[in-house]
């Protein structure tokens, strides 16, 4: 975005202003072409069919370029970075996810240094030609981070992400230190595959102590519903109220799926560890781990387009697809 100096309002703007307000581009030994969605939207309102889009483009150019660099609004870039690692399956290339707290054009804007750091690592080789990075990742605030692993938690401050549960892929300093062996290695000889279908039949909902049973029956009697993201407490717990277990039985006797991550920001759902999570388990939950909301909702919708069965489905969800759980 940039600000209009007349309104004082937050604006979209082209590539060819973005390079007036960072000159800095013109320096890179790099051929950079840009492409624009038209007209451009808020990322309050991104979607799957955007991400469909952004999925087509990629896969359309992708043997022409090293890398590739997304320029995203900051409150659904997580969700878009969460989503290209399923759909791009096989990726053997950077796909950067920035933006800025800052609009560009700003006096403070954190958006210049953002995109240059992200540009620098989409072209980043090895010394035999290889991409340094072969994921989709978010980098801000001199943090490359795996972008299924993160979230936005914070709107004031410029180091907006964290990824709470796998460690930080690269820093940027004075040089970008990256952590190699954390980074995804592509499977050698295997071409990119890309999906360009999701299944928006999927909800999620937050326990809390008192939930009433007509909101979550109501919920789990919503037309067309194939998957539910329940956000228990702790390491996957949930009350043990008669009513939820049944509910959760009734659900997985309709093939709805259920997948339980927890409200806590760092560390997994356990729930073999209490009785609570026991109950769950038996009533046919399936443990998200130490997945985000952000990548458990978006893997449902990957995977329910798929055409699979529900065991296989339930079999997936259970796997670590792209980086997004720890087992």
């Amino acid at each position: 975005m940039i600000e209009n100096p007349v309104t004082g309002a937050l604006e979209s703007f082209s590539f060819e202003q973005l390079l007036i307000h960072a000159p800095e581009l013109k320096r890179f030994d790099y051929h950079i072409d840009s492409y624009q969605f038209d007209p451009p939207i808020d990322s309050s309102d991104m979607g799957p069919s955007h991400w469909i889009e952004l999925v087509e483009i990629i896969s359309s150019h992708y043997e022409l370029y090293d890398g590739i660099v997304v320029l995203h609004g900051t409150d659904t870039m997580s969700y878009t970075a969460s989503v290209l690692s399923f759909m791009l399956e096989n990726l053997g290339k950077p796909v950067i996810l920035t933006g800025s707290q800052l609009p560009i054009g700003l006096l403070r804007t954190d958006g210049k240094e953002n995109l240059i750091t992200a540009i620098e690592i989409a072209a980043a080789a090895n010394l035999d030609g290889t991409p340094v990075v072969s994921e989709v990742c978010i980098l801000f605030e001199n943090n490359l981070m795996r972008g299924n692993r993160t979230t936005k938690i914070n709107t004031e401050n410029f180091d907006a992400f964290r990824s709470y549960n796998y460690p930080i892929l690269a820093h940027a300093g004075v040089h970008i230190k990256y952590e190699t062996s954390l980074l995804r290695k592509p499977q050698p000889n295997f071409p990119l595959k890309p999906h360009y279908r999701l299944d928006t039949n999927v909800v999620i909902f937050t326990l809390f102590p008192g939930i009433r049973e007509e909101i979550v029956s109501n919920l789990f009697q919503t037309s067309g519903l194939r998957a539910v993201v329940m956000k228990t407490f702790g390491s996957g717990n949930a009350p043990q109220k008669e009513w939820l277990i049944k509910l959760l039985e009734e659900a997985k006797r309709k093939n709805i799926l259920v997948v339980n991550i927890s409200q806590c920001l760092v560390g997994s759902v356990e729930m073999e560890r209490y009785e609570t999570g026991r109950q769950l388990l038996s009533a046919g939950v399936i443990s998200g781990y130490d997945i985000t909301p952000e990548s458990a909702i978006t893997k449902l919708m990957f995977l329910l387009a798929q055409d699979l069965p529900a065991d296989e489905i339930r079999k997936r969800l259970d796997s670590n697809m792209a980086g997004e759980i720890t087992k």
